[in-house]
Order: structure tokens, then C-alpha cells, then sequence
């Protein structure tokens, strides 16, 4: 028996028009836009059609990526498509624990909205920056990047694969990190453009004001397993606010979290929201892995047609 799981897009995924075809088709779709709408107070889908730089800044980039990704898991959902186990990068958490059952839509969305404000507010522009590091032993980044710490704060922010880790935080340190990296033989490293040195000790003063946000928040039951990125661990109910303020600060590790999903037994993922970033990353980490990507009519149609 197939067992599948769905991943949930992180921010950076997004982009002018996501699943305009699929809102243009299915109600469902325009009806999670509308309820978002009535969440935020402004109209997300008109944001996303039309306001490339507003859909930019991780305010607006949260709830844009959020909505565009719970309104087609709705979608799978009316289709008969369902998860065994869930995860999402980053961001992607958040749409994984509606699917999973432990937070309603709205709740999720208001949450990320403030979730965008925090990090968006705790470094400002200029001060950090992201480089993906490939083909270079983690041991080694991890070392290089203690060595850097010198010149102030970096260390690894996302282990997407085991070829390609993200280093992430003050401007300064981050570009000595690459030099000595380099020197010791590292031969791609690829500067991100992304609003902030996310997941890295920068991030402290965001994940302390959603720590905060977090206490008002109620969780339900699990009905199904989440796979969280901080620990690379089935979550349990009473670690997800601890989880949740850590995870802005601390590093994602998305092949340790597939690592627990090829133990749990799956052998199908489903890329959920805009971009193919997860399915890239899949084909990198599990050549065998059926992995299919639902951001589109197309998309949507390949896997309905399997």
C-alpha cells in the first residue's frame, strides 16, 4: 500500500499569479482566498495578482504562500488525496499543521501574519545574508562557520540536502565563513536573495515576540504525524509552541526529516504550493522517491491522472 506525504512550500517559493488557474476553476480555491481575506483585512489574491514587490516582503509573503498552499491541499483533499504524514520547510510547518489537524486555517494565518511582522522587524536590510553552500561536507561548514563566528554571529540555517547547506547571519562573518570555505576547496557557493538571515541566533528578538503570540494560541490533536524540521522528529502536541519559536532561529533540517519519512514507511510526496524547491531537493536526497509537485492546473492534473 502507497503511503504518501505531503510537503508544504517555504517562503522564497512564491510568486506573481500563484494558482490563479486553480482559483479560477475550482471554488473551493476562491473560497480559502476569501476567508483569508476576512482574516487579514485586505485582499491576498489581488496582492498576489498584482503586487510583486508587497509579495516580496515576508509580511505578505506568509500569508500569500499560507492561503495559496491550504487552498490546494483543500483542493487534493475534495479529490480524494490524502496524507499519511506531513511536513513543510520553514514557513511550510504552518500549512503542515492545518493539514495535520492541530490548527484551523485561520488561526494559522493570523499567526503567520504576525510570524512575518516579527522577522521581518528583527534585522534590518543589509545587516545579514544567506549563502547555499554545495557539495561541501557538513562537518566542515559547521566547523568553518565556528571559526567565522569571530567576526560575529553565522552558522548553518537550512540542511536541504546532504550536497547543499544554507549558512546564514551578519553580513561580515557570513563572507569570511565563504572565504575560508573556499580556501578549503568549496567550489559553488551561491549568494541568496532572500529579505533576511532566517533561522540563524539574528532571528532571536523574532522568536521571543512569536514565543509570546504563541501563548494565546490553542493546538488540537494530532490526526495524522508531522515531521518538524527543528528537531527532525515526530512532533508531539505539547512541543509545538516550544517548536514553533525555535524553528525562526534555529536551523531547518529537511533531510534528516525525510530520513524519518523513508523509516515511517513512504515511498510517494506530494509538493504542496508554489515552485518545485521540495521536489529538487527530493530528487537530490531519494533518486527512487515518487515525488510529484501540485502548484498548478497541470500539475494537479499529472497527479489525478496517476
Amino acid at each position: 500500500m502507497t503511503k504518501t506525504a505531503f510537503l508544504f512550500a517555504g517562503q522564497g517559493a512564491q510568486k506573481l499569479g500563484m494558482a490563479d488557474d486553480l482559483y479560477a476553476q475550482y471554488p473551493i480555491v476562491r473560497e480559502t482566498f476569501e476567508a483569508a481575506q476576512a482574516v487579514l483585512g485586505y485582499d491576498i489574491r489581488a496582492l498576489i495578482d498584482n503586487e510583486e514587490s508587497k509579495l516580496n516582503q515576508t509580511r505578505y509573503t506568509q500569508p500569500a504562500i499560507l492561503t495559496t498552499s491550504i487552498a490546494i491541499y483543500r483542493l487534493l483533499k475534495a479529490n480524494g488525496i490524502q496524507p499519511n504524514i506531513v511536513a513543510g520547510l520553514s514557513l511550510g510547518e504552518y500549512s503542515a499543521l492545518v493539514a495535520a489537524g492541530a490548527l484551523s486555517f485561520e488561526t494559522a494565518l493570523a499567526l503567520v501574519a504576525r510570524r512575518g511582522e516579527f522577522m521581518e522587524t528583527a534585522v534590518p536590510a543589509g545587516v545579514g545574508k544567506m549563502v547555499a553552500v554545495m557539495n561541501t561536507d557538513p562537518d566542515l561548514i559547521e566547523e568553518v562557520c565556528q571559526k567565522a563566528s569571530s567576526k560575529g554571529i553565522v552558522a548553518p540555517a537550512n540542511y536541504n540536502t546532504p550536497a547543499q547547506i544554507v549558512i546564514g547571519g551578519e553580513a561580515e562573518a557570513v563572507d569570511y565563513a565563504v572565504a575560508l570555505l573556499k580556501e578549503a576547496g568549496s567550489k559553488y557557493l551561491i549568494p541568496l536573495n532572500v529579505s533576511g538571515p532566517f533561522h540563524t541566533a539574528l532571528l532571536k528578538s523574532a522568536s521571543h515576540e512569536l514565543a509570546k503570540a504563541l501563548e494565546d494560541v490553542e493546538f488540537s490533536n494530532f490526526e495524522i504525524p508531522l515531521v518538524g524540521n527543528t528537531e527532525a522528529e515526530i512532533m508531539k502536541e505539547e512541543d509545538i509552541k516550544e517548536l514553533l519559536a525555535r524553528q525562526v532561529m534555529e536551523p531547518v533540517r529537511f533531510y534528516d526529516s525525510i530520513a524519518i519519512m523513508q523509516k515511517f514507511g513512504v515511498d510517494q510526496y506530494i509538493e504542496i504550493g508554489p515552485g518545485k524547491v521540495l521536489s529538487g531537493f527530493m530528487k537530490k536526497i531519494d533518486k527512487s522517491a515518487k515525488v510529484f509537485n501540485v502548484e498548478n492546473l497541470s500539475g494537479l492534473q499529472t497527479l489525478l491522472n496517476q
